[in-house]
């Protein structure tokens, strides 16, 4: 009943696809679609959050070899899976296991980590990174969000939450923020991707701040593995760049 479904990341010139974020649904035979939000923190609450992590490792690094090329895979992990001081060998296995290499993949958490007390989870962090996979920090910006945590934890990339986005073309604070976030992070050597991009306008205003990736809507929706693998097809480099609107139509499986 779990699926993963791909969303994809891309330059701000709509020309280059730079990866694409795997995405969980889960289609009950009776309630049908549930997504992450509704099912996560039972999970979390649950113990079971780490049998999701570990099948979301699983299919993503299983499906990204059939699209093998420069772009790299990004996997959401909950900050409990960090509590796990094995999960180091359980993604290089997965690595070894479908003949990917650490720069494959991006592994992004929420900003509950930032205020997580389990021992385990610094070192675990810390371990991860040493594998060569690149951490990034989903959602930044909208619950415990601190620069100074930015120093000490092996971050190399933030996703802008949607919420900034959303204002872009209305309010000046908002285009402000995400301006000031932009620089903040290039000083730190951190690549920045604006997420829930929807509309033009505000694709054009980031370029002009100078983000340089993106994900949203405006390029695809989340998609399935199939339909994914023929958006690819479709708007590989040297055949016209990033459309800049839902390849897939009309998406009832709402998601981000």
């Amino acid at each position: 009943q779990l699926k993963l479904y791909y969303q994809p990341i891309t330059d701000a010139e709509h020309t280059n696809i730079l990866g694409y974020e795997a995405l969980m649904r889960w289609h009950h035979p009776v309630k049908g679609l549930i997504m992450p939000n509704d099912f996560i923190p039972i999970a979390e609450e649950t113990g079971l959050i780490h049998m999701l992590g570990a099948y979301a490792l699983y299919e993503a690094c299983r499906e990204a070899v059939s699209w093998a090329g420069e772009q790299t895979i990004s996997v959401n992990l909950s900050p409990m899976d960090f509590h796990n001081p094995e999960l180091p060998v359980l993604i290089g296995a997965e690595l070894a296991r479908h003949g990917l290499a650490a720069r494959d993949l991006v592994v992004e958490m929420t900003e509950g980590i930032l205020l997580d007390g389990d021992p385990n989870t610094q070192a675990t962090l810390q371990r991860v990174h040493a594998l060569g996979i690149r951490l990034a920090m989903d959602d930044f910006g909208t619950g415990y969000s601190s620069l100074a945590y930015l120093r000490r934890l092996p971050i190399s990339e933030l996703k802008l939450d949607k919420s900034f986005i959303d204002d872009l073309e209305r309010d000046a604070s908002s285009r402000a923020l995400s301006k000031a976030i932009l620089t903040i992070c290039e000083s730190l050597d951190l690549r920045v991707v604006a997420e829930g991009i929807e509309g033009e306008q505000q694709c054009e205003i980031l370029r002009r701040q100078g983000y340089h990736a993106g994900q949203g809507y405006l390029f695809s929706r989340p998609l399935t593995p199939d339909a994914f693998a023929d958006w690819l097809r479709a708007h590989e480099v040297g055949q016209g760049g990033v459309a800049p609107a839902c390849a897939a139509g009309p998406d009832p499986e709402d998601g981000g």
